[in-house]
């Protein structure tokens, strides 16, 4: 029983090697797709941070306006 769970101790492979075996089977995107990504989710983000100030700004202006009646 003892030798089981020395085989079993000596089995267990590293963390790292773990990691290092599964950053091997990443499909990395090249760097034209990565640029076009990058700009893309940088565009959206800015135009969508737009949109949410905008409606920020006219539900603040309608809860001042009901407030005032």
């Amino acid at each position: 029983m003892a030798d089981s769970a020395k085989k079993a101790k000596a089995v267990k492979p590293s963390f790292f090697k773990g990691v290092k075996t599964e950053f091997k089977k990443i499909s990395w995107p090249d760097r034209d797709s990565l640029l076009k990504q990058s700009v893309a989710v940088v565009c959206i983000s800015v135009v969508l941070g737009a949109v949410i100030a905008i409606l920020d700004f006219l539900m603040q202006h309608g809860v001042d306006f009901l407030v005032n009646l």
